[in-house]
């Protein structure tokens, strides 16, 4: 890995966040315009449909951005997952392709795929090393999703190969923040949990029902840390390999829990729910790359949850159910 790797972005480049309406993609700009960024572009699904690929190219020819950050996903909880593989591998794959051959046709001059956690083997070593992707087969229960995310890594890599590209492509560990998914049961843990436990507190009910064990691990990193990264790495960062980002460490899906109840005031008991999956048993990731090169996370676990539930209660009207 080159750690000498430097690129400065014009403050007048045109840059183009696919996604820029979801939580990872809205921190993305968010991010920009904090340093400074102002010619940034982004479409609503319903104003492009990136599955569309005659669509995607004659956005790409109007337009003609000299960036590119693709944090443009059909994403889902494990159930969501289970439930609609065909439907999380077609969509992605098709937005992917559609998006980073675009890319590579107007000559942009630098792109970021975003992936995810998910595209290593279940049975890789822990922490998990981006030299373990493709050693093995992936969880079953977002086998789609993996999937298409495996393709969208080997997309950039063949695009760098044949053509020349400087496309890069990070995979971020599990991730929160603000505009997350709330709905029940199609979301992830984190958000999935905060609103359950929210509706619990308001109910008064005695009892919170954890799905599955809640002994399975997970990490857990705030959008606005996969943001800084993700323009941090535009900038530091030109190798095939995908790079993890992590927050370094792990939890306990019922610690996580515990935490949040006790943010939210919840002060009820837990029980679990054993017919619900737990998926895979941990997915730590090792970030040691992207730290070499200079980049650490900033928001801790406990600061994210408090963030994430004053953003909730503020928006309790809005959020996505």
């Amino acid at each position: 890995m080159r750690t000498d790797f430097s690129h400065e972005i014009p403050m007048d480049a045109k840059v183009y966040i696919a996604g820029h309406r979801g939580m990872v993609g809205s921190a993305i700009w968010r991010r920009f315009e904090e340093e400074g960024y102002r010619n940034l572009i982004g479409r609503r699904s319903t104003e492009l449909d990136l599955r569309d690929r005659q669509a995607t190219f004659d956005f790409f020819a109007q337009e003609r951005p000299d960036y590119l950050i693709d944090a443009a996903a059909k994403v889902g909880g494990i159930y969501g997952n289970d439930a609609a593989p065909a439907d999380f591998l077609s969509d992605n794959i098709r937005m992917q392709i559609n998006i980073l051959d675009a890319a590579k046709e107007f000559g942009l001059t630098r792109a970021l795929f975003l992936g995810s956690s998910c595209i290593y083997p279940t049975n890789a070593q822990q922490p998990i090393s981006e030299d373990s992707f493709m050693t093995g087969p992936v969880e079953q229960t977002n086998f789609g999703y993996a999937i298409a995310k495996i393709t969208g890594v080997m997309h950039v890599q063949a695009l760098r190969q044949q053509f020349g590209c400087s496309f890069i492509s990070a995979m971020p560990c599990n991730l929160y923040g603000f505009g997350d998914n709330f709905s029940i049961p199609g979301g992830h843990a984190f958000p999935m949990i905060m609103r359950r436990l929210h509706e619990a507190k308001l109910a008064g009910d005695p009892r919170f029902l954890i799905y599955g064990t809640g002994t399975t691990l997970r990490e857990f990193l705030h959008a606005d840390d996969v943001a800084d990264a993700a323009l941090f790495l535009l900038r530091r960062y030109d190798g095939a390999a995908p790079i993890n980002i992590g927050a370094g460490e792990d939890i306990e899906i019922n610690k996580l829990a515990a935490m949040m109840a006790d943010v939210i005031g919840y002060d009820g008991t837990f029980t679990h729910d054993l017919s619900k999956p737990d998926g895979v048993k941990s997915k730590l990731m090792d970030s040691s790359r992207i730290r070499a090169l200079g980049w650490e996370p900033k928001i801790d676990l406990a600061e994210g949850i408090q963030r994430v539930y004053d953003w909730f209660l503020a928006n309790e009207d809005s959020y996505r159910r």
